[in-house]
């Protein structure tokens, strides 16, 4: 025997499957919306005479645990806290390397500073190498930068090799990601004001052909 559904029966099939349509698709419009970019900014130091004429600043390494488009909101309680929303504009190595360069170029106007991957054809004199194991909030909420410098000549025989240990933090007065990222540059600029320091105390080589 054939059962036929009343109309006042199909119309309110038809308004859940409607709506189940839209909730998948608003859903899938969540998913896929675009976060929001952001990328560290150089901050002005002070600028200081002496050290070798050229420098290259190499890309620095990034823990892993860094080293993806999330911005990296906090390390606490043995988990990673990710910044909904909010990514790097950038892969964190290149846009640290990028920022680093361009404030150590101006914390040492006589010197030409550029980074590892430019296209320049200038021979480098010293090297800037830096490793990164924290650039997020640390446990207290203040922005940290933390890892290893090191500063050397292009000919480390002769040269001093100085690597230092890196542990800088700023105080941040809310949790915004802009925030973070505006306290994480300051740290970059303070970043810069070491190896200026450290540069301008290599001794100053003539150009080998």
């Amino acid at each position: 025997m054939l059962s036929f559904s009343s109309p006042r029966h199909a119309m309110r099939r038809s308004a859940r499957v409607l709506a189940l349509s839209v909730m998948m698709a608003t859903g899938l419009t969540a998913c896929g919306s675009d976060p929001v970019l952001y990328a560290i900014a150089p901050v002005p130091g002070v600028a200081q005479q002496g050290g070798p004429v050229t420098v290259e600043v190499r890309t620095p390494v990034v823990t892993a645990s860094l080293d993806r488009d999330e911005i990296v909101r906090q390390d606490k309680d043995y988990k990673l806290a990710i910044a909904k929303g909010n990514a790097w504009s950038e892969p964190i190595g290149d846009m640290i390397g990028r920022v680093l360069t361009r404030d150590l170029a101006q914390r040492l106007p006589g010197t030409t500073v550029f980074a590892q991957n430019d296209a320049v054809s200038t021979k480098p004199l010293a090297f800037v190498e830096v490793t990164i194991t924290a650039f997020n909030a640390d446990q207290q909420g203040n922005a940290s930068l933390i890892g290893t410098l090191s500063v050397h000549s292009d000919r480390p025989a002769i040269g001093p090799n100085l690597t230092v240990p890196v542990q800088l933090q700023a105080r941040l007065q809310n949790k915004r990601a802009d925030t973070l990222v505006a306290g994480l540059s300051t740290l970059t600029g303070q970043l810069a004001d070491m190896a200026a320091q450290k540069v301008r105390s290599l001794p100053v080589l003539p150009i080998t052909p």
